[in-house]
């Protein structure tokens, strides 16, 4: 490499300030220092990068191109150096995060006091939004995103692996007789996350592929805690990732039924997402830590029986 890594800042600041005595005021030199690196870096690359007069400045394809670059450079070596000055000391700032709705409310929300009170140093924004991988780049640090990640220029860390279950409330068993066969299965399923509602949605049955028409006849909402709810209140059998029915397993409000009917489990793993070409840093890794803590306690079997079908 040619080039002066000093001279990439400066370089940034031309082309930010859109001029070279603007970017002087903002860095604080001469002007002809200014002049002299970007004339220097221009030559050791040898490519014009910008073209100037004495009333304009206009970025060369080139210039463009090497401006990308050298941000990216920038917040790494920031990054770099935000990472080395919080190794061994308490992590302050503030951290971004953006988290889908209802692992905001059932998951993360009853558990924020202890992070709180864990690093006091560290101030939290909490976007809650479905839609938490298309905002990593510019809005938050972190994203937990639900389902199977498209974005390959992301790093993903899984949470929890997730698993679909099927479940009901004591209370609807009891009237009911649950249905064995998948047409018997669909009938009595009256509310269902609208992700899963497709006209030929993937089972196994005895391990055996099939599929479950849930496009047709069952209302959808695209909040699990809606479905969840709505089961314990007697509405039918429906399938729910078990993360939320961990608490209602428990307690005997719902029931886990029909394992031998299984859906996908990537539709229901949760993965946290960062961009790539950001280093980690310290006050973003203790919030991945506390995730990954939270997460690991939910994504245990339940303890219930099952029901199979009559």
């Amino acid at each position: 490499m040619k080039w002066n890594l000093d001279d990439l800042p400066v370089f940034v600041a031309v082309i930010g300030q859109n001029g070279i005595s603007a970017a002087a005021r903002e860095l604080d030199m001469p002007k002809s220092t200014v002049s002299t690196a970007l004339t220097r870096l221009e030559q050791a690359l040898g490519l014009r990068l910008i073209d100037r007069s004495s009333r304009s400045l206009r970025v060369t394809a080139e210039g463009e191109a090497f401006h990308r670059r050298a941000l990216l450079i920038l917040e790494q070596a920031r990054e770099a150096d935000d990472l080395m000055a919080g190794l061994g000391s308490v992590p302050t700032g503030r951290v971004s995060v953006a988290l889908p709705p209802a692992f905001s409310l059932d998951v993360v929300a009853p558990r924020l006091p202890e992070f709180r009170a864990r690093h006091p140093g560290l101030e939290l924004d909490i976007i809650v939004t479905s839609q938490g991988a298309a905002l990593v780049r510019d809005r938050v640090d972190l994203a937990v995103v639900v389902g199977i990640l498209e974005d390959s220029e992301l790093i993903s860390r899984t949470l929890i692996e997730g698993r679909l279950i099927w479940v009901a409330s004591p209370a609807w068993l009891s009237t009911h007789l649950l249905g064995e066969t998948l047409d018997a299965v669909s009938l009595q399923i009256q509310i269902c996350e609208a992700r899963y509602a497709q006209r030929r949605t993937p089972v196994q049955v005895h391990g055996e592929a099939a599929y479950m028409d849930l496009a047709r006849g069952i209302t959808q909402v695209n909040d699990p805690l809606v479905v969840l709810r709505t089961v314990m209140a007697g509405g039918g059998v429906s399938m729910l990732p078990h993360q939320y029915c961990v608490g209602p397993l428990r307690e005997g409000r719902l029931v886990e039924v029909l394992p031998h009917i299984r859906l996908s489990r990537s539709s229901a793993r949760l993965t946290a997402v960062y961009p790539g070409r950001r280093l980690l840093s310290p006050r973003v890794r203790v919030l991945l830590d506390f995730l990954l803590e939270v997460c690991q306690e939910l994504d245990m079997p339940p303890r219930s029986n099952h029901v199979a079908g009559a």
